[in-house]
This record gives C-alpha cells, structure tokens and sequence, in this order.
C-alpha cells in the first residue's frame, strides 16, 4: 500500500513570519548552544560502566534522539550551515559511543535491554528500547538528508542488536514485550520499519511483525501486557478504554501503521485510523493539543495538564495520517496544533518550552515544572525540552506534499517561499501575507520552465466563504474541507490569490467547560491574557455571539508583542481583548481560552467532517 501524500525530497523553504521568528530563536538559544549546554546528553552513553553509575531517569536514553529528530526537521526548514555542521559533529560523537554489540543506551552492561537497572530513578523499570527508537529516528532522519553511512551504520547496528535479542521467541525466550513499560519499549516497531524500507532487510520487517502480535500479550494473570492496539481498535473501542492509553503508545501505533502498509494488511491501517479518530474526537483540546495528565481521559474539556511530549507525538501521529489518506481535514489540525499548542509551548526567546500548556491557566518552562529530572550537568535537560522544537520541524513534514505524480499540494500559507519538484520541474511557491493574522495571501507559482501539473491548494474547514482567483480570474467550485485543484500550464508570472473567511467561529464547551466557549479567528484560537487587558480574572465580562465584532489593534507596550491582539465589546459596554492563544502567558500571567459568550448556541456534536465542532 502507498501513502496518499509525501513530502517531497529537497525541498527548500524560506519561512518568514511569526514562524520564521521561531525558526530562528530555537536555533540560536537551543540548538546550537544544546551539547555545551548539555553536556549529559551524551556523557551518560559514555559513562554507563562507570562506577560509582549516574542516577537516571528511566527514559534519559531518549534525549539525543529526540534532540536529533527535530534538529533534522528544522535544518530542513532552514537551511542553516552553522546547524549542518554542528549535527555533523553531533552525530559523529553520538556514534562512536555505540557499543560492540550496537548498544547505544545509558545502563549497565548487564542490565542493557531489560528494562531494568539499579542506577534507574526510584528503582523504576527503564525505557531502554524507547531510547534506542529515539536514537534511530534521529539517525534515519541524518541520513536521509546526508547520506551519511556512519548514522545508517549506527541504525544497523541497533537493529540487528534488537534481532539478536528478540526475533523468535521460541529460541531466544524473552520477548520485547517482557522488558515492561510496553508503550514505551514496543516503539522500535516504528524505527524498525523505517530501517527496513531503507536497508530492505527483511528480519527488520520480521521483528516488527512478531512485536505488532505482541501487542496483544496477557501476563500470567491474564492482564494485558501491552495495548492490544489494533484488536481493541477493530473492535470499535476508543483509545481512551484500551490497556494502553498513555500518549507513548501513539509511536508503536504509528509502527503498526507502517506494518500494514509493508505487508499490505488493511486491518492494520483501518486500525490506525480508528484510533487517529478517536483522539481527535475524546481528546484533542480547543488548542490542538493532545492528553490531559499524560493519558487520553476520553474528555476534550479535561482540565488535566497537556503535556508537551503528548502534543508532539500527537502531531506525528497526524502528519502519518495526513500521508495516508490525503484528508485536508488532517492538514487543518496540524495547523491547528502547530498555531495553537505548537508555537504556544515555546518561550519567544526559544530558550524553554513548556511542559504543560493548559487551556486555561499559565505557561512554566518545563525546567522547573518538571525540575525532578534535573541531574548534574544538566538542569535543564528533560523529556520536553529536546522534543518540544519537533512542532516546528513537523512543518517540513506536511507544509508542501505530492501524489508522486504531477500534484504539488500546499497545505501552508504563512509568509515566505518553498520550492519543491512537480512533474519533474522545480517550482517556486511564493507567498506574500500576514496569514494567518490577515485573511489574505498572495501566491506566486514560479516554475523553472513552463509547466502542466495540478496545483492543490487545502481550504480550510472552518473558512465557509472562501474566494480564489486565478491571474485575476475567479476560480469555481471552492468547498469548505476539500482540496482545490487547480490544473493549467503554469509558467512565471502566474498568481493565485485566496482571501479566506476570518469571520469569527466557536465551539461551545461541555463537561467542565459547560457553559464557556472557545472563540477561533480563521485558525487562531484567541484568548484573554491579564497582560493585555484590564480586566482581572474573576471578572471578565461576557461577550454576545449575536453581537461578536473583532477589531484588531495594535500592541504598544513592552516586548514580546503579541502576533494579534483583538478587541470586542462585552456586557455593560465594557470592552474585552483577546490575543492569539500562542502569545497567551508569554510573560508569566495567567490566560484563559475559555470564555463567557451569551447566546453561543447548544454545543456542537463531534462530525468527522467537523471534527474542531466549530460554527457560526
């Protein structure tokens, strides 16, 4: 089975913007600076025989590769020559404290991938083979872009070390399922994939068969052992209610996925999308983000912290979704989690991001929200804070696609410039707007020589009225939710412009947001900061959705700005002002995205061609 959609290989982008902003602030303060900074990161590879052992975390293995991972991602994004050359150094010092055998892990010699070790945190078990998934996607990724065979070389070693250990269990005894923490350590069935389609080793492909049976395990008291995802899925059972619903289990859900699209079983991906489905259903929450208390809880309106690694395996589950079945309504929520959550989880500085991002409260760098993995050497240094970049590098992932063929689809509409290969044609995708501030976007379409290919442009499913235009020309038959295609021969000088619907929409809150509504401004969730406003808290005035108007104005007070700051007139004339949900908290002051509105409307019921619940 092919996926739908795929990002094209080489792609160049020139993102500018809010984004851009970003792009640049992670890159100078967190990931140039990270192995300085960090020394740990890979100091505890060099030292796991060491005595007296360091005192660890039980997933310190994942650091380097999640820093990796989205280092990779953003370098796509960027371009950044100074970036290149420091992960070259990276990666070569991270591969040579690879171990004869292809261990690339933190723990002892005799406890290497057994889920145990006496140095780990309060005696709990460890995520060794979650570590190594981590290490490997990294190095997957380096070597895509590279070609770097010292990083494939690595993957391989880790592969073939995870086959010795535990391909047939009739013969070697223990399975991977055995070593505990299973939504954690069943993840290499991802990387495992992924290092099969790359080398077409079929033992790779073999391993990761036997650990998607595994997944169904019982122990000897008939408790699952791991989340039996794909039987609990078929069955029609929400996420939430399977064995395994911490937000972990999302990446060997998403290595199931790429079973199924190796061997050609369609169980496997009807399963995927099943439980893609249900998430955003339950528990994605009116920011994008995803989990509430590190688990689905069934309850979008859950007031449980959103953690910021949930948030971002959240989106990777969704790029792969995206990819597989060619849905524009999975381009709208990565842009809603991307806008919202994903820029939200971030210092403007790029110094921190967030371990939780609430709905309503305030945002604390994760440094000291979750300061008990602190360790010597690295303070700063937790789950969250190497994977938090990745919402910024997944646009590399989804922001232009193709069929293969002769469709280029464009999926982002900030300001800047990407160009990308169609019909065997560079092009040049230029955007001139303040989208997604601003209604309006200016595009375009260069290609090296003239050209006959489908351009695909995504219309979002929250713009009802949306107008597109052609070199002037207006274009018929653009829906709500869909792709629009345009096919022509394309040369220089061609302009599409789009002006989408930024009228206001909400979605009415249940549960415990009953009787409180989330207002939206295109795909900007808007919010009430006390730094922007007046108003205190405990006294916010109601607004009317009868009488909704949203004037922007301008911010003339200290730096950070927000990137839009909204007026509205509440009850007893007395004025409210909202600022996107991204800048919300940004200096340490309380928020709130969840808001008094008289005459919302009942709530509205979850559709899957509605699935934000949004309306007018």
């Amino acid at each position: 089975m092919k996926p739908a959609l795929d990002r094209p290989k080489g792609t160049r982008y020139d993102l500018q913007g809010e984004v851009g902003h970003y792009l640049q602030a992670v890159t100078d303060q967190w990931l140039l600076p990270a192995p300085a900074a960090n020394p740990a990161m890979l100091e505890i590879f060099r030292d796991r025989d060491r005595t007296p052992p360091r005192d660890l975390v039980p997933w310190a293995g994942e650091f380097a590769g999640k820093y990796l991972t989205h280092a990779v991602q953003i370098l796509r994004l960027t371009g950044n020559p100074d970036l290149r050359r420091h992960l070259r150094s990276f990666v070569s010092d991270l591969v040579a404290l690879q171990a004869e055998d292809g261990y690339l892990g933190p723990w002892p010699r005799d406890h290497r991938l057994t889920g145990t070790a006496p140095n780990a945190m309060g005696g709990r078990g460890t995520w060794d083979a979650w570590g190594h998934y981590h290490v490997m996607l990294g190095l997957l990724l380096w070597h895509e872009d590279t070609g770097d065979r010292s990083a494939l070389g690595c993957a391989v070693g880790m592969g073939d070390l995870l086959c010795d250990r535990f391909l047939g269990v009739k013969r070697r005894g223990r399975r991977l399922v055995d070593t505990g923490s299973t939504e954690m350590n069943l993840a290499p069935v991802h990387s495992l994939t992924l290092l099969h389609r790359r080398t077409r080793e079929a033992r790779y492909l073999d391993l990761a068969r036997q650990i998607v049976a595994e997944f169904a395990a019982a122990g000897r008291d008939g408790a699952p052992l791991a989340g039996d995802y794909a039987n609990t899925a078929l069955a029609g059972q929400p996420f939430f209610e399977t064995p395994k619903p911490r937000w972990e289990s999302l990446h060997p859900v998403m290595g199931m996925l790429e079973v199924g699209l190796l061997t050609g079983d369609g169980d496997l991906r009807r399963a995927f999308e099943h439980i893609w489905w249900s998430i955003a259903e339950l528990d994605r929450h009116n920011n994008g983000g995803f989990s509430s208390g590190e688990k689905a809880q069934g309850n979008p309106y859950h007031p449980g912290a959103i953690e910021t690694c949930c948030t971002i395996a959240w989106m990777a589950a969704t790029v792969e979704m995206l990819r597989l079945t060619g849905d524009p309504l999975a381009a709208d929520e990565l842009e809603l989690s991307t806008l919202n959550s994903g820029l939200g989880l971030h210092s403007h500085s790029g110094r921190w991001v967030t371990y939780d991002t609430p709905m309503d409260g305030v945002r604390k760098a994760s440094a000291h929200d979750i300061v008990f993995q602190a360790r010597e050497g690295s303070p700063e240094l937790n789950c969250c804070s190497v994977n938090g970049p990745r919402a910024l590098g997944m646009i590399s992932d989804w922001a232009v696609m193709t069929d293969g063929d002769e469709t280029l689809t464009l999926n982002w509409y900030g300001p800047g410039r990407i160009q990308a290969e169609v019909a065997g044609t560079p092009v040049t995708l230029a955007s001139v707007t303040d989208y997604p501030v601003e209604p309006a976007v200016q595009l375009s379409v260069t290609p090296r020589r003239a050209s006959e290919f489908t351009l695909r442009l995504r219309i979002p499913r929250w713009s009802e009225r949306t107008r597109a235009r052609v070199n002037g020309e207006p274009v018929r038959g653009v829906r709500a939710g869909s792709w629009l295609d345009i096919r022509r021969r394309w040369k220089r000088g061609d302009r599409v412009d789009l002006r989408f619907d930024f009228r206001p929409h909400r979605w009415v809150g249940e549960r415990e947001c009953r009787g409180l509504t989330s207002l939206y401004r295109g795909p900007l969730l808007l919010a009430w900061d006390r730094r922007f406003s007046d108003c205190d808290e405990g006294d916010l005035p109601a607004l009317d959705a009868r009488e909704l108007r949203l004037q922007r104005v301008e911010w003339t007070g200290p730096a950070p700005a927000p990137e839009l700051l909204v007026r509205c007139r509440g009850a007893g004339g007395r004025d409210l002002t909202l600022c996107d949900f991204a800048s919300a908290g940004e200096g340490g002051s309380p928020y709130r995205s969840w808001l008094k509105v008289r005459h919302a409307g009942r709530p509205r019921r979850f559709a899957r061609d509605n699935p934000l619940r949004s309306f007018r």
